[in-house]
C-alpha cells in the first residue's frame, strides 16, 4: 500500500466538515487483473431525497518536495489514469484533486499551469490546512 500525503488527514476532516461522509478510505479499484489502484478518498453527500447522492473521488497532494513542476507532472499522471479507471468501474464517481490554498494560488495561478488543468478538465478541491476546511471546489 502507498503511503499516505501529509495532508491525507487534513482533508478527510475537510470533507466531513463539509457534510460529505468519507465511505472509502483509500478508494480501491482493480481495473484488470494486474492493475490495482488506490485513490486516497471516496466520498458520498446526500443531495435530496429526490436526486440521491453525489460521489466523488480525492486524491490528495501536497506539493512539498523540491520539484513543484515535477510533483505536478506526477498528480497530472495519476490523475488522467484514475480519471479513466473511475469511468469504466465507478462512471457515476467525480475525481477531485486536492492541493492546499498557498500552493492553489502560487504555482496553480500560472497560466502554463491554468492551460493544462483546463485542457484535461481537471477538477479541484482547495483546501485550508489550517483550519482544516474547504476553500473552493474548482470544477
Amino acid at each position: 500500500m502507498s503511503a499516505k500525503d501529509i495532508f491525507h488527514n487534513t482533508v478527510r476532516l475537510a470533507l466531513e466538515k463539509d457534510g460529505w461522509n468519507i465511505n472509502q478510505d483509500p478508494l480501491f479499484l482493480k481495473p484488470s487483473p494486474r492493475v490495482r489502484i488506490l485513490i486516497d478518498l471516496g466520498a458520498e453527500k446526500l443531495i435530496s431525497a429526490q436526486k440521491g447522492k453525489s460521489l466523488i473521488a480525492v486524491e490528495v497532494k501536497s506539493f512539498v518536495g523540491l520539484s513543484t513542476i515535477s510533483e505536478f507532472h506526477t498528480a497530472v499522471g495519476q490523475f488522467f489514469n484514475y480519471r479513466m479507471v473511475l469511468k469504466k468501474l465507478e462512471p457515476e464517481r467525480v475525481l477531485y484533486l486536492a492541493v492546499p490554498t498557498d500552493v492553489y494560488q502560487t504555482f496553480f495561478a500560472d497560466s502554463v499551469v491554468q492551460e493544462i488543468i483546463e485542457s484535461l478538465q481537471m477538477k479541484l478541491l482547495v483546501f485550508w490546512v489550517a483550519k482544516q476546511e474547504i476553500a473552493l471546489w474548482k470544477e
